[in-house]
């Protein structure tokens, strides 16, 4: 995902780099250009590359004040260093109205062996107390393309947030990549990648790789269930989601703390809109063991296994 983000990025910058009368794109970075991906974007448009060194706080400050003069501004960062060590200047672009977009890569278990301390597990959480910012999580490759060139058309302030490893491509039922070509992203909206009768599997991000391995097996097994992706877990489309919970048993899945992610915001629209069904959240429960992120997974049981155990615990699905 950090990688088609930054093929996107540099791609944009390219095309804009230079003309006469375009508006600037201009990009912070704290010393991981290489890592976060916009490194392309440098060798494309060095004039618009600002390089400003292991400064987070600064940098936000910056970052947000550059996106109310007239730029676009963009500042890619590690998930822990651009969002969760800088939260209150966040929360004052928030109040300033600033347009900034803000790129955090390695986020949730996915950094694997960089352990508890660098496993950003909560940055949907802190968007969740602001009252201004938008959060897009990615599915797969094709779908990072495309949130990115929304996000730098789009005004206010747009986080995009992703882990650090590769992924699968997202298939349809008919091996087609789900965010191919005819593909529009539109903000708040599900992306509906299976359609099912006996429950729904609600996940975020790079989790509906996992997701789909966990409705092979269970149709396997002879259980029908729908599998969404909630790709803007802040502002979920109530009719969409009302669509879910029809099925009776609804089964969030997330990189994430379980308590203050996805899970939480999909019980509360729930809740808020009159929905009635049983509801099992799958999310991070404690801080992270330091290893490969598979095994990191397999310790915090998210594996599709133990989503399939989950799915047929469910009353009536024994």
């Amino acid at each position: 995902n950090r990688s088609a983000f930054g093929n996107a990025l540099a791609d944009v910058g390219s095309l804009n780099y230079g003309v006469p009368g375009r508006t600037p794109i201009l990009v912070f970075d704290c010393d991981l250009a290489g890592s976060v991906k916009v490194d392309g974007f440098a060798g494309k448009c060095p004039g618009w590359f600002i390089e400003t060194g292991i400064q987070e706080h600064a940098t936000a400050t910056v970052s947000g004040a550059a996106s109310a003069a007239g730029v676009v501004s963009l500042w890619a960062d590690f998930g822990m260093f651009g969002l969760a060590e800088v939260y209150n200047q966040q929360r004052l672009n928030d109040i300033n109205g600033t347009g900034l977009k803000l790129v955090l890569t390695h986020v949730g278990l996915d950094v694997g062996e960089d352990g508890k301390t660098h496993q950003s597990i909560d940055y949907t959480g802190l968007l969740r107390n602001t009252f201004g910012w938008r959060l897009l999580v990615p599915a797969d490759p094709d779908q990072a393309d495309r949130m990115t060139r929304w996000a730098l058309s789009e005004p206010g302030n747009i986080c995009l947030a992703m882990g650090r490893n590769k992924i699968p491509i997202v298939l349809d039922e008919n091996g087609k990549p789900f965010f191919g070509e005819d593909y529009v992203f539109r903000y708040g909206a599900f992306d509906v990648i299976r359609r099912g009768t006996d429950a729904a599997i609600i996940a975020v991000g790079h989790m509906v790789s996992r997701a789909l391995k966990a409705w092979e097996i269970l149709k396997s097994r002879g259980v029908s269930v729908s599998v969404y992706h909630a790709g803007c877990p802040l502002h979920l489309d109530r009719e969409t989601l009302s669509e879910a919970a029809s099925t009776g048993r609804v089964v969030t899945f997330e990189d994430h703390h379980a308590g203050s992610g996805l899970g939480s915001l999909v019980a509360s629209t729930l809740m808020e809109s009159g929905c009635a069904c049983e509801l099992r959240t799958l999310g991070v429960t404690k801080y992270g063991e330091s290893g490969s992120s598979v095994d990191v997974f397999t310790s915090m049981k998210l594996d599709p296994e133990d989503l399939v155990d989950t799915v047929l615990g469910m009353k009536g699905l024994k």
